[in-house]
């Protein structure tokens, strides 16, 4: 799966996307996110407040209970707003 950080998050992270393999048991955004979270400094950091993050997989919005699978791209980057 490759992970795509953008804005603050890249900055907290200190990346701009990884590749990891889908974590054993993870199936869903939500479980995605707590198993970024549990890796701890800067994805922890990121990760703090949710509410302040957005996902999409495969380049589409996605809420917490969407799926995620081996070989998925997943972005996470904050709320955007238009002008």
């Amino acid at each position: 799966m490759k992970l795509l950080y953008f804005a603050w998050l890249r900055e907290k992270v200190g990346m701009a996307d990884e590749q990891v393999p889908l974590p054993a048991g993870v199936t869903t955004v939500a479980g995605l996110l707590d198993w970024l979270d549990g890796r701890g400094g800067g994805h922890a950091a990121a990760l703090k407040d949710r509410s302040a993050v957005r996902v999409a997989v495969n380049q589409e919005y996605v809420g917490p209970d969407a799926a995620v699978a081996d070989g998925d791209e997943v972005a996470l980057f904050p709320p955007v707003t238009g002008g």
